[in-house]
């Protein structure tokens, strides 16, 4: 049977433990590989560190992912992306040139009689109130518009700045497992089973940690997607069980079961 795969968090733009062209050289190999097999991928947001779409303008550079991803959507494999906190200015580029559907809300799929709760993850379970604020600024048509007056090179200096700091601001501690009763997405996730939202998978990102969590029905999975800027994680589902691996690289998944 062929397989899916769920990637997510690339942050193409920025460098760390590779450079960012080399990681993109990276996903590239990853997607090559993948292709052999695949039934359908997903990319589950921020694929890249900054991304804003023009009338006439996208972001230079990346052109090795773009072309593969071309390359794939025209050999038939479908291609489903996420925006992320990230990349949330996506407008029609990918739908216009690749055919690539972008989706902003998480969506529920069946795949092979499992049920799935795919999204990116961003302003999701409680707290965090200062980015939900700041998602509906950024969202908001008017902003979007202000934004698109900047020159290109003025706006992505400011967008590459403003992520800096966010990131440097964000706790060392932050980067591990902070507990089941700290962890925002996998409260959301009990509270979705409360609510009688029961999938099989709740596939995620933005956590940029490789988690494979059993709920609290002992039946659902949170996955986390992990991230590219250390683990080049992934997870591929083979049409009866999930599994998180790690592409030319070495990782521990974060588990309560396995």
């Amino acid at each position: 049977m062929k397989k899916t795969y769920f990637a997510s968090d690339f942050h193409l733009g920025v460098d760390a433990r590779l450079r960012s062209r080399d990681r993109e050289r990276q996903v590239v190999r990853w997607l090559d590989q993948v292709s052999q097999d695949a039934e359908a991928i997903y990319l589950v947001g921020d694929l890249f560190e900054f991304w804003f779409e023009y009338a006439s303008v996208v972001p230079k550079g990346f052109n090795r992912l773009l072309g593969k991803l071309a390359e794939l959507r025209d050999g038939g494999i479908p291609i489903t992306v996420f925006t992320g906190n990230h990349d949330l200015w996506m407008f029609g580029y990918f739908e216009q040139e690749f055919g690539i559907p972008v989706l902003r809300k998480p969506i529920q799929k069946e795949i092979h009689g499992k049920h799935f709760f795919i999204g990116h993850g961003d302003g999701l379970g409680p707290n965090d109130y200062g980015y939900k604020r700041m998602k509906k600024v950024f969202t908001h048509p008017f902003s979007q518009w202000l934004f698109r007056w900047f020159h290109p090179d003025m706006g992505t200096r400011l967008a590459n700045f403003s992520s800096q700091k966010s990131r440097a601001a964000t706790p060392p501690e932050e980067r591990n497992w902070l507990g089941e009763d700290r962890e925002w997405l996998l409260q959301y996730c009990h509270r979705k089973i409360d609510r009688g939202t029961e999938p099989d998978y709740f596939v995620f990102g933005h956590r940029h940690l490789p988690i494979d969590w059993l709920l609290k029905n002992n039946r659902s999975r949170y996955i986390n997607l992990g991230e590219w800027l250390y683990y080049n994680s992934y997870a591929v589902f083979d049409g009866n069980d999930m599994e998180l691996r790690f592409f030319d690289n070495t990782g521990k998944v974060v588990s309560n079961w396995l």
